[in-house]
């Protein structure tokens, strides 16, 4: 019975540590996105994102399929540093549905010149072979 219980407390103990490894990954790819946007570089800010015909970004617009897609709408929405201003996020949850997959809730904020936007976000993020990726992002 010792045995059994110190196997199952070794294994609760490598789950935790790898979920907060993970968490931690996440966190510093978005991070990295909003460092990215506010040096007003999207090709950067992308790296976060799945690089496939498969993502899928969902907006006011409607949903738009595909790594290429995505940042031609970045590019054509926030043609200039004016227009992408400061990006900050808030995250409100992170939390694993799997061990390949995340779910995130957070907050934008866009402090600019032109006018203030905020709204909120989910995220899908699933581990790949690259690391962490973004394979869906629903943001309003």
């Amino acid at each position: 019975m010792k045995k059994f219980i110190f196997i199952i407390t070794l294994f609760v103990a490598y789950n935790v540590s790898a979920q907060n490894q993970d968490t931690k990954s996440i966190k510093a790819i978005l991070d990295n996105q909003i460092s990215a946007w506010n040096k007003g570089n999207l090709d950067a800010f992308m790296v976060g994102y799945l690089n496939s015909d498969s993502l899928v970004f969902i907006g006011k617009s409607g949903p738009t399929y595909g790594y290429n897609n995505t940042l031609l709408n970045y590019k054509k929405n926030y043609p200039d540093t004016s227009q992408m201003g400061k990006l900050r996020f808030d995250i409100v949850s992170l939390k694993p549905l799997n061990t390949n997959h995340y779910f995130v809730i957070g907050k934008w904020h866009l402090t600019r010149s032109v006018g203030n936007l905020n709204g909120v976000f989910t995220l899908v993020f699933r581990k790949t072979k690259e690391g962490w990726k973004i394979i869906a992002d629903h943001s309003s």
